[in-house]
């Protein structure tokens, strides 16, 4: 009997759907049909697949409201955060677009009158991507999009609490005329489908967003066959809130940052640093702040922050909150759980905490959750340490209005992408990605088509 995958609904435990999870041998049959069909594809010009992915960012902003209502059902995000994440979607769909006509050789000064030196571009060939929970569609383009543009085929395995809303994303590509097997996804077990990705001998390229374990397994396996790989893993953002920053503008956007999606994000801050002269009246408006949040059900008016994704995120978020409270940390905001394990719903309140200090667990570990932890620093440098003292190095976000302390934080943070006065940088033609054990390669900007792509070198002599 097939295997199923049950899709619910995190905001209410109710079962929105079940859907079929393929076999393995239908996993197979699709990455050979990929393979077989990348030399047609491959051959479609440049200009074509341009306009093929303009009509499919057409057909996604004709359904955002159909999108976003299965985005907010699946995942629980607030129904206007779904809405945002469909047309972001739609931004690097429209930048690769473009990108498919900007794929450029060069010829290179020879080094003898009887030679010329000529290098080429071309597609890597089958696609592999593995793609989260918590941004279903803008996860999917953000990989999808560059494949296609450069002339790769592409499959797609969406998370299993979200998968309806990627299915619908690749329908859509199917009606704007993207042939079905130059864009494909499957359903099933993220192990099993993981280990017939690396080891197949179809996918040259493997491509993923997710935990940093289950990327580090990804990537060992794919070394069989040598496969190129994209992975953007985990985070654990540090936000400095300097002595001369403008802490209302702080206060604001480390609400933007860290709340976004129920801080189910890999990029939101996770330790926010404060000077210590301004440490108590930052945490205090953002308290103030916070308290404003209306936490419940993405579809209700006015929401805010919705559920978290399963049991399991729930139990780590308690942890994370209890060991700070229990190793002296103040809570100056939330600490206040709705959740029912047999109706299958989990809901925290957005929380701040003060004093925070090393040895508690949250500055250690990605809490994945709506809380804000507050630790302090005396001197620029010491800020630095606290931020850097980390495997990861994804995104960080820093606030002053001083042009030497920007720069030197600029410098010595060691983070893919860096907020000055800003906690939200993110933007589909600037490259995203991380340092360290937050992955490898960039997804977005001139750099995001560049993964897809092989160079080749020629040669001619006798001339």
């Amino acid at each position: 009997m097939a295997e199923t995958i049950q899709v619910t609904n995190p905001a209410t435990g109710e079962v929105i759907k079940e859907i079929q999870a393929d076999s393995k041998e239908e996993i197979k049959q699709k990455l050979e049909n990929g393979h077989k069909f990348f030399k047609e594809w491959s051959n479609v010009n440049a200009h074509k697949r341009a306009r093929l992915l303009q009509k499919w960012s057409q057909k996604v902003r004709q359904h955002k409201d159909e999108l976003a209502e299965l985005i907010t059902k699946e995942n629980g995000k607030p129904l206007k955060e779904a809405q945002g994440e469909v047309l972001y979607s739609c931004a690097y769909i429209d930048w690769f677009a473009e990108e498919a006509k900007r794929i450029y050789g060069r010829t290179i000064p020879t080094h003898m009158e009887s030679k010329r030196l000529i290098v080429t571009k071309e597609p890597v060939g089958l696609v592999a991507a593995i793609t989260p929970w918590n941004f279903p569609a803008a996860m999917m383009a953000r990989k999808a999009a560059p494949a296609l543009a450069a002339g790769c085929t592409f499959i797609v395995k969406p998370a299993s609490e979200t998968p309806l809303s990627g299915m619908r994303f690749i329908e859509l590509a199917h009606e704007a005329g993207i042939p079905e097997d130059a864009v494909q996804y499957v359903n099933g077990r993220g192990s099993v489908v993981g280990d017939l990705f690396t080891s197949s001998e179809y996918v040259r390229k493997i491509t993923f967003t997710g935990s940093t374990p289950v990327g580090k397994s990804l990537i060992r396996n794919s070394a069989e066959t040598v496969k190129h790989v994209t992975m953007e893993l985990g985070g654990h953002a540090p936000l400095i809130v300097a002595e001369d920053a403008d802490i209302d503008l702080a206060v604001e956007q480390t609400i933007s940052t860290k709340f976004r999606n129920s801080g189910q994000t890999c990029v939101c801050a996770n330790r926010i640093i404060v000077h210590e002269s301004i440490a108590d009246e930052f945490a205090d408006k953002l308290a103030e702040a916070t308290n404003k949040l209306k936490t419940g059900n993405g579809f209700e008016e006015g929401t805010d922050i919705g559920p978290i994704i399963n049991e399991q995120g729930f139990e780590k978020i308690k942890e994370h909150i209890e060991d700070a409270v229990e190793k002296g940390a103040e809570v100056a905001a939330g600490q206040e759980y709705d959740s029912d394990k047999e109706k299958g719903y989990f809901f925290v309140k957005p929380t701040v905490l003060k004093n925070v200090t090393p040895e508690m667990t949250i500055m250690h570990e990605e809490t994945f959750g709506p809380v804000a932890p507050i630790t302090s620093f005396q001197s620029i440098e010491e800020a630095v340490e606290i931020a850097n003292s980390t495997p990861y190095g994804l995104a960080a976000y820093f606030f002053t209005n001083d042009y030497r302390t920007g720069t030197f934080l600029h410098e010595n943070l060691k983070f893919g992408i860096l907020g000055w006065n800003d906690g939200g940088p993110s933007a589909a033609h600037a490259p995203f990605g991380g340092m360290k054990e937050s992955g490898l390669g960039r997804e977005g900007g001139l750099e995001g088509i560049e993964p897809y792509l092989e160079t080749k070198y020629l040669s001619i002599g006798g001339y």
